[in-house]
């Protein structure tokens, strides 16, 4: 439902001068050969059949035959040739243009810079110019022509551009379109002749690539997530917007203060997050010179890490709690950073303890306090193998296990997988394109299972593709029909296309789940393309279910990601996935209404967007750091850890679970689960019990149970465990007692907190779902 708050004069003159004005879209690669100009001729096609009048002008296809057959019977501008040295140029015709007066026109180049002495000195300028006079525009960009992206770039990579455009370009268009592509797909590409390198040679090494594509999903993700504040603010949403993370580090001018600071900014860099700094200082008291000298070395330090520090009025010590959680609220802040306590029971009970006063007035906001190990800060590596463990690794001799899994690595058949945010983005349309693409190449490419939904778009790029029958069986009198992956193995395809990755099989079927047949299927040496949405990552289903309000129920284990030899995402606009559904080319048209006002919501789709862009990108420097990179974009990390999930059995245990295992993944850690069980064990319980196994087995965690004789002793047990593993981190709930209970039993978590002062802590927030988009 639309939200009736007035606007603003200054919105209303906004939403004027937009009429008045030609709509600007820009399609963002990685790299040249990544296919923006391919999408941006078939956007332009489909325009042209809907009747819109569109030409084309300095569009570039390099003669890739893929490209220039999307050209079509677009109507060409002659474009203004000229030379510098050896090269030749293209120009916007302006005049030409203007006189044409076309509704779109399509170019290519956006950080092209004009000949001397043109109208404008940049391509840029001339867009904008255009849309002034109500021409709509389409355009490409690469990420390392973004000023700003073009220094971490050359950093990274050692890429120089050639020609930059602002890095607050994006923010003048009407929509930003990723096109994602693979480090394998663009070398498959080059070593084809479908282009050539040139002078850009450098930029297609293997390394250089992924780190140019995670830029890229980066910079669209942050773009995405500044549409989410703006989309909130319009609809008077409150609460922290999206996934992308807000990190406050509240500390004092101590010894100790650089450390949480640098703690804070590892946390930021490891989520992709913003870093804020908060003190809290007396005005009515000057500072000692111990604690100035602190002042400044933190003021210089949030300086160079590019973070904000702010100083807040200390009234008293009791009030800081309540200041502490609205100004993070008013912030938007989704993890506090802070140190352990240093006092003992009875002074936090005399003086009042901030963390407990924190937690009692927190929602959706997770609580991290460091532990008081600063000898240890010094040891901070990338989790990757090191150059002297590699080369230890060539002589050691394999265990005859490792021979059998190295063996079956050979052996098995090669994985892929298209991605995207919400169904309907084309991930099976995709699929299909490079089936047929394989099969035009003598590649034996067979369907295994296909879900069209009846799209006519999807129905059509089925083409020369054959399609394996599906088996048959019954169940409670109802004829249904599976993928027969004994035929799919058995026919012996080189590659097989299977939708839907993330369904579960009729009860009785072979597997319970697709995809455990996808695995059967590589197992025998078939190569396999298929398609998930990113809400069916098993990890994710907490943030899906606080972001849409809609619990997904079918899931994949986030291994079978990783598992994978390619993950490509298929990005689209909520704006233009919308669009889709009211034409009738996601679902049939009497389900449209309903789906636009649920989970197709313009900030559902939003908030699923920055989703699979920030998984996709983390996914791609986990891949990175395999490689044994030097630097990374996310930072690095401490070189061991190992993390501790403490649960109970009531319902907030699976989303522990699920963010011990996403804490442990970014870490490369080791992590456990661990369950203190006091009196009967009930048929009930020992149920949930199993579920919870189940779901931390499926994680690839360890779950364990163990007795205690009075809830007192829980976080005693805990605690002594956690030593026995050398945990580095444990992760826990919010407690939230009843009075008589903590007056009977006490509070665990605060127990469990004042024993583990030796390590860290990150207390996951309760959920509120009133705040939630």
């Amino acid at each position: 439902m639309e939200n009736f708050r007035r606007k603003t004069p200054e919105e209303i003159l906004h939403s004027i001068s937009k009429l008045h004005r030609g709509t600007l879209k820009i399609y963002i690669g990685p790299v040249s050969g990544s296919g923006k100009t391919y999408h941006m001729l078939r956007e332009g096609n489909a325009l042209k059949q809907q009747g819109i009048d569109v030409v084309i002008c300095a569009v570039s296809t390099l003669q890739r035959p893929e490209t220039v057959e999307q050209l079509g019977d677009l109507e060409r501008v002659p474009s203004i040739h000229w030379r510098n040295g050896g090269t030749e140029f293209k120009d916007l015709n302006l005049d030409a243009l203007l006189e044409r007066n076309p509704e779109v026109v399509l170019v290519d180049g956006l950080a092209h810079r004009n000949r001397p002495h043109a109208k404008f000195p940049t391509r840029l300028d001339d867009i904008k110019f255009l849309l002034s006079h109500q021409i709509s525009v389409i355009t490409t960009v690469n990420v390392y022509e973004l000023e700003g992206y073009t220094e971490i770039a050359q950093r990274m990579t050692g890429i120089e551009a050639g020609a930059t455009v602002p890095a607050d370009t994006l923010e003048v268009a009407d929509e930003v379109r990723l096109i994602d592509v693979t480090p394998e797909t663009i070398l498959n590409r080059l070593a084809e002749g479908q282009f050539k390198a040139n002078q850009e040679a450098s930029v297609f090494k293997r390394g250089n690539l992924g780190v140019l594509r995670e830029l890229a999903l980066r910079l669209v993700a942050g773009d995405v997530n500044g549409s989410l504040n703006e989309h909130r603010v319009e609809m008077g949403i409150a609460g922290p917007p999206g996934i992308a993370e807000r990190i406050l580090v509240s500390t004092q001018y101590h010894w100790n203060g650089s450390i949480y600071i640098r703690r804070g900014e590892q946390i930021a860099k490891r989520l992709g997050g913003d870093l804020i700094v908060v003190i809290f200082r007396n005005r009515k008291k000057p500072l000692s010179k111990e604690a100035s000298a602190f002042r400044r070395s933190m003021m210089k330090l949030t300086r160079k890490i590019g973070c904000e520090l702010e100083e807040l009025p200390l009234r008293s010590r009791r009030n800081i709690p309540a200041e502490l959680v609205r100004y993070a609220v008013r912030l938007n802040v989704t993890r506090m950073v802070m140190g352990h306590t240093k006092h003992t029971g009875w002074q936090e009970l005399l003086h009042g303890s901030v963390v407990n006063g924190i937690l009692k007035k927190t929602k959706n906001i997770d609580v991290f306090l460091v532990a008081d190990r600063a000898e240890h800060e010094g040891e901070r590596i990338l989790p990757a193998k090191s150059r002297e463990s590699a080369q230890f690794e060539k002589y050691r001799r394999l265990s005859e296990q490792e021979v059998a899994e190295r063996i079956s690595t050979i052996t098995r058949g090669k994985f892929k997988v298209y991605i995207g945010a919400a169904p309907g983005v084309g991930k099976t349309y995709t699929m299909l394109r490079e089936g047929n693409d394989l099969l035009k190449k003598g590649v034996d490419v067979r369907i295994g299972l296909l879900e069209t939904h009846n799209r006519a778009d999807t129905i059509a790029q089925v083409g020369g593709l054959r399609i394996i029958p599906r088996a048959s069986r019954v169940y409670q009198g109802v004829t249904l029909e599976e993928m027969d992956t004994e035929a799919v193995i058995r026919s012996g395809p080189e590659v097989v296309l299977i939708d839907e990755l993330a369904h579960t099989n009729v009860p009785g079927s072979r597997n319970r789940k697709r995809y455990e047949d996808v695995l059967e299927i590589l197992d025998a040496g078939i190569n396999v393309i298929t398609t998930v949405n990113v809400q069916h990552l098993e990890s994710l289903n907490d943030a899906v279910e606080e972001m849409t309000g809609i619990r997904v129920r079918e899931t994949v284990p986030d291994s079978i990601l990783r598992l994978a030899d390619e993950v490509q995402l298929i990005d689209v606009s909520p704006e233009a996935l919308r669009q889709r559904m009211k034409e009738g080319k996601i679902y049939a048209l009497p389900k449209v209404d309903q789906a636009l006002d649920h989970f197709f919501k313009t900030g559902n789709l939003i908030a699923l967007r920055e989703l699979a862009l920030r998984e996709i990108a983390d996914d791609v420097d986990e891949r990175l750091e395999s490689w044994e990179r030097k630097s990374s974009l996310r930072g690095p990390w401490r070189r061991r850890e190992t993390i501790f999930v403490c649960v109970n059995a009531t319902p907030h245990a699976d989303r522990l679970i699920r963010r011990g295992f996403r804490t442990a993944y970014r870490l490369k850690a080791a992590w456990y689960v661990h369950y203190v069980h006091i009196g009967a064990m009930t048929e009930e319980l020992r149920k949930r019990l199993d579920e919870l196994e189940r779901l931390t087995a499926r994680l690839g965690g360890t779950f364990m149970i163990h007795e205690g004789r009075r809830s007192k002793q829980i976080a005693g047990i805990l605690s002594s465990k956690a030593d026995e593993l050398e945990a580095t981190q444990l992760v826990i709930g919010q407690s939230k007692p009843s009075f008589r209970e903590k007056l009977r039993n006490g509070s665990v978590v605060t127990r469990l907190i004042r024993l583990s002062r030796h390590r860290d802590v990150l207390i996951v927030a309760d959920y509120d779902p009133n705040l939630a988009l």
